[in-house]
């Protein structure tokens, strides 16, 4: 009996340990935890990248929760990246993808294959370089909730500061567009454009920002997401894709 009363005593010792040491491991909720040896990383635009899971509990932005599936972030037969948000169980997973290197000052450039039109209102895009929520560059497609807003905006981190962002419109069936940051010490130029039938680039929108919330280049990373604000589910109940055909770095 007291041998008995040992050898429980010993289980629930051991038992003890292996909890105390997976409560440790877990994940505090930050926006974007450490890179895992577990993490899914895929290979695009010549760049390698982290696919971001949130192990089903939300985290911002949204909050929302963020699946690393490849039926949430895959690449298809001609090396465009989808990003999906998508209805399982109940449950809406959104998408969100980082690069692994931190590349700092230079242009960024996004070429969308997909309408940006076709987003619900409810649903955010976001092409930004990242170090934390002040320390941020944003060009977003998203009506923000309301159905009469423009689609989409360029902004510098807090974008709730006046002077900060620009808000502009993109009209449906353009085809491919492009955007991009141009980012300098002192400056960010931001662009967006299409190809006109004849060949020609269309601007759609240019906006020179100099204000106080330039950031410096620093261990900041790029990331692509798709997610929704609030976390409200689209109003229209459906699944939410945008393609991004490529991305392009130069270094100046």
């Amino acid at each position: 009996m007291q041998n008995n009363m040992k050898s429980c005593g010993f289980n629930i010792l051991i038992i003890a340990i292996v909890l105390f040491f997976v409560n440790c491991g877990r994940s505090s909720g930050e926006i974007d935890g450490p890179i895992a040896p577990t993490d899914r990383v895929i290979s695009f635009s010549g760049m390698d990248w982290i696919v971001r899971t949130t192990n089903n509990k939300t985290a911002g932005p949204g909050p929302n929760l963020f699946s690393d599936s490849d039926k949430n972030v895959w690449l298809d037969t001609e090396g465009r990246l989808h990003l999906k948000i998508r209805q399982e169980g109940g449950q809406w997973y959104c998408a969100g993808i980082t690069a692994k290197k931190s590349m700092g000052y230079g242009k960024y450039v996004f070429y969308i294959g997909s309408d940006i039109n076709q987003l619900d209102r409810n649903v955010v895009a976001g092409l930004f370089t990242y170090l934390n929520d002040e320390e941020e560059i944003d060009i977003e497609f998203s009506k923000w909730s309301v159905a009469e807003n423009q689609n989409a905006q360029f902004a510098s981190q807090p974008s709730e500061i006046v002077g900060n962002k620009k808000r502009f419109d993109i009209a449906p069936g353009l085809g491919q567009t492009v955007h991009s940051f141009d980012w300098q010490e002192q400056h960010i130029a931001f662009q967006s454009s299409y190809r006109a039938s004849v060949g020609a680039d269309v601007v759609l929108q240019h906006w020179l920002y100099k204000g106080k919330h330039v950031p410096k280049a620093k261990n900041e990373k790029l990331k692509l997401n798709l997610w929704l604000f609030k976390g409200q589910m689209p109003s229209d109940f459906k699944d939410q894709t945008i393609i991004i055909d490529s991305v392009r770095f130069v270094k100046q």
